[in-house]
């Protein structure tokens, strides 16, 4: 087996992707069985997902270092809490 990697194949961030390339599964199929965990409420599947997209590196920028991947991550998962502050902020 290769190295666990996100996708460049991506819908979101390439975490499904990446694992269903890594274990060779039908990407489909891993997505299905994640929304309807997240749907359903079954443990945490949006964290786990977001902890992953932070972690593995991706299959384009596969040599960048870890401080370079948590640097990018940051500065998505600030923008997204801005963003999300701000829709609470209007209602």
């Amino acid at each position: 087996m290769g190295k666990l990697l996100r996708s460049k194949d991506k819908v979101f961030g390439g975490v499904c992707a990446g694992i269903a390339e890594y274990f060779k599964w039908d990407v489909r199929l891993l997505r299905l069985i994640w929304v309807v965990l997240s749907i359903a409420g079954v443990g945490c599947p949006v964290i786990f997902y977001l902890l992953l997209w932070m972690l593995l590196p991706d299959a384009a920028n596969e040599n960048a270092s870890f401080q370079e991947r948590m640097n990018k991550r940051l500065v998505s998962l600030i923008m997204i809490h801005l963003h999300l502050l701000s829709e609470m902020i209007i209602q």
